[in-house]
């Protein structure tokens, strides 16, 4: 009998690759969407014959209820939250909702319907915010400095207080910043990747940006997929940073991008006061020393290779619609 294994935010970047990461370990894989005018399944189009979705909502205890008795999974992961940053600004009461009470309905839901599944909380490497210490590991004081890390610092923390207080089996994934070539448009790696594509093409004539120092832990989302489940197969809960320890700019990320298709990032990149956040994360470098002794993870795509990967990703694309 196949293990069944609920993803909710299946039709996200994360939730695609891990669906197809438990389908080659032989789960059945559930995924929970919203029903909305506007769901996109095109990052899980070409495996949605091989998985089973159903109608749930963060905001909606109920249905998360009906669901977890209905399926009896052995495995939960979280991955669904309002997760753009610079939204959680102009959206911090709805942000609060999903990225944090959706967490509280969720882990009840699985407290009474199905106590004996394994959790997983998509934490954040926002939660570390205005840096205590670099580089940040498990112990890390956390100083969010968006709504959005606010939000994640209280589900990571009701994911502990759930553990302790219920017996389950929850884990928080601290997930330093992850991109593919599924990343949405409106995250600035896949933003600079689409519009190094675009200026290549000849579709765009320049890309404009805010922070440009702003310096982040890049790493490769399938890579970091794989840890997720490790997590879960582990005999004793817990929490894993989960980052290539290494930081890079936002700057140093444009110049490889133009570079990768013979261009001048100077060229192009305007910056525009209208990018900047209200409160800047300047510094974030993860320390995945943990995750790599105990889980037995490690990354596999580096970041030179990730931009590369991205913009070749994002030519193909732009080339496809136009023909």
């Amino acid at each position: 009998m196949k293990k069944v294994a609920l993803i909710t935010g299946i039709t996200g970047q994360d939730g695609s690759y891990l669906a197809e990461f438990l389908l080659e370990q032989g789960y059945r894989v559930i995924g929970m969407t919203r029903r909305s005018s506007t769901v996109n399944f095109e990052r899980i189009a070409h495996i949605q014959d091989s998985i089973d979705l159903v109608s749930g909502d963060l905001l909606d205890q109920t249905s998360l209820m009906s669901i977890l008795r209905d399926t009896q999974p052995a495995e939960v992961y979280n991955l669904a939250a309002q997760s753009f940053v610079q939204a959680s600004f102009q959206q911090a009461v709805l942000t609060g909702e999903t990225t944090a009470l959706g967490v509280t309905r969720l882990l009840d839901a699985i407290r009474v319907s199905a106590p004996e599944a394994r959790f997983y909380q998509a934490s954040s490497s926002e939660m570390f915010g205005k840096v205590q210490e670099v580089p940040q590991r498990e112990s890390t004081p956390f100083y969010p400095r968006s709504p959005y890390g606010v939000a994640k610092v209280y589900g990571h923390w009701l994911t502990i207080n759930y553990r302790e207080s219920y017996a389950m089996h929850t884990n928080s994934g601290i997930l330093f910043n992850h991109e593919s070539p599924r990343r949405g448009l409106e995250f600035v790696t896949r933003k600079i990747s689409h519009h190094v594509a675009g200026i290549k093409l000849g579709l765009v004539k320049e890309l404009r940006l805010g922070n440009l120092d702003a310096q982040r832990d890049w790493g490769y989302a399938r890579d970091y997929v794989k840890a997720m489940w490790l997590m879960l197969q582990q005999d004793t809960p817990g929490d894993y940073v989960v980052a290539s320890g290494s930081t890079h700019s936002v700057r140093e990320f444009c110049e490889l991008a133009f570079s990768s298709v013979g261009l001048n990032w100077q060229d192009y990149v305007v910056q525009d006061e209208r990018f900047m956040r209200p409160a800047e994360v300047d510094l974030l470098v993860g320390d995945p020393s943990r995750a790599e002794h105990q889980l037995g993870w490690k990354r596999e795509v580096d970041f030179e290779s990730l931009v590369a990967m991205m913009v070749e990703s994002d030519i193909d694309l732009l080339k496809s619609q136009r023909a």
